[in-house]
């Protein structure tokens, strides 16, 4: 993708917006922070005993024979296709919020697992500066991204493949926000004592190639261009691992696009999200695409440029979203739309737009209510769609 003209024209919009309202914000709570803390601190400690118990396992660990790449390509299948039973053989066609149970799902379920391991490690040695997490977390880093015969090609070029129809898709793209609490973890332990300075060149320069490949190639460009959750989850993506690297033109491309697209085209004046209320899975959806521009927002606010102070001309920002969404956490029973036709039961759970939106906005009972609920959600679907299961990692 050529950036420079559309940098352009978006450094003129945002320009333009700069007189634009931004509500009077206080600075982050740390008592509410430091309860955060003391309320995860045991639970980090018991997944990093597990982690170190650990090997890594990544996608070459296994394969599928519908799978148009090679072994050290992630492939998965897009979630709602299934077999025409008038036609097995043929296309599949879908079923929109109906998971299909047949599809290869293991390189999912390793990506999840590697995320799991490293969110925990990193988030045990930033409670206690323990360098065997540091250790042991390097071990999974240099077999996803350092080792010849193990490591994970930096594109996604054959994610959510639908039998019959695409070999990859755009949509895929999605699948790697599982990356996020990886690339995280790396900047909480690069100064460690387990680090060498060529491993840490060496996993950011594979985050810097698949950045490149997730703004230049046409399926990069689609989920960019995606009109609800996966557009809000490119920029989540591309700005936790542009931080990483030290990528200030696409940092600086994210915090434009949040302020000029995702805000105006996705949030109502009410703070609620028409695009994903309108799905088969309203309330899922719902909980996922605030939570992805919540993170959007402790990423990439600065001093000089706080995403969580900042709103349109009528008022829409990442509070009014957490304002209204907030009284159907608490109550569930109040939703106004239909609900899920799968998962209703398991969500919500403990969203991490709550306990970060509680500590900048120094609202206690949204921190009342994230203490309350699962922090450790079993469920596939929803690990899934949680990708930020360590908040300690992003609050410190």
């Amino acid at each position: 993708m050529n950036r420079k003209p559309f940098l352009l024209i978006l450094l003129l919009l945002l320009t333009a917006l700069a007189g634009q309202s931004a509500e009077t914000l206080g600075k982050p709570d740390k008592k509410l922070r430091r309860q955060a803390v003391e309320t995860l601190r045991q639970q980090v400690l018991t997944q990093a005993a597990w982690a170190l118990q650990q090997q890594p396992v990544t996608v070459t660990a296994s394969t599928s024979p519908r799978s148009a790449g090679t072994a050290h390509d992630f492939f998965s299948e897009g979630d709602y296709w299934w077999p025409d039973p008038q036609n097995p053989a043929g296309p599949y066609l879908q079923r929109d919020g109906l998971t299909n149970p047949a599809n290869f799902v293991a390189h999912r379920q390793a990506m999840i697992r590697f995320s799991r391991i490293i969110g925990a490690l990193a988030s045990a040695y930033e409670l206690t500066r323990d360098e065997q997490y540091a250790r042991h977390a390097l071990l999974h880093l240099q077999a996803w991204f350092l080792d010849s015969a193990t490591r994970m090609n930096p594109s996604l070029n054959f994610a959510q493949a639908i039998q019959g129809r695409f070999t990859g898709r755009g949509i895929g793209v999605i699948d790697t926000i599982q990356l996020m609490e990886v690339a995280q973890g790396v900047l909480v332990m690069q100064n460690s004592k387990a680090f060498g300075k060529e491993d840490v060149a060496g996993i950011k320069g594979w985050f810097a190639q698949y950045l490149t490949w997730l703004t230049t190639h046409k399926y990069g460009q689609d989920e960019m261009n995606a009109q609800n959750n996966h557009g809000t989850c490119w920029v989540m993506q591309v700005a936790a691992f542009a931080r990483l690297t030290g990528n200030q033109e696409l940092l600086d491309f994210c915090r434009t696009r949040y302020k000029t697209v995702l805000l105006p085209t996705q949030m109502a004046a009410d703070g609620s999200f028409p695009l994903e209320t309108k799905r088969t899975k309203p309330y899922g959806y719902s909980l996922f695409n605030l939570d992805a521009m919540t993170m959007i927002c402790q990423i990439l606010s600065t001093k000089s440029d706080n995403l969580y102070a900042y709103q349109t001309p009528d008022g829409r920002g990442i509070r009014r979203g957490i304002e209204y969404l907030y009284p159907f956490v608490a109550d569930k029973a109040k939703w106004p739309f239909p609900k899920d036709v799968m998962y209703w039961d398991n969500w919500p759970v403990a969203h991490p737009f709550l306990v970060l939106g509680a500590v900048q906005f120094q609202q206690a009972d949204w921190l009342k209510t994230w203490q309350r609920l699962d922090h450790q959600p079993e469920v596939e679907e929803v690990i899934r769609n949680l990708p930020v299961r360590n908040p300690i990692i992003w609050l410190q």
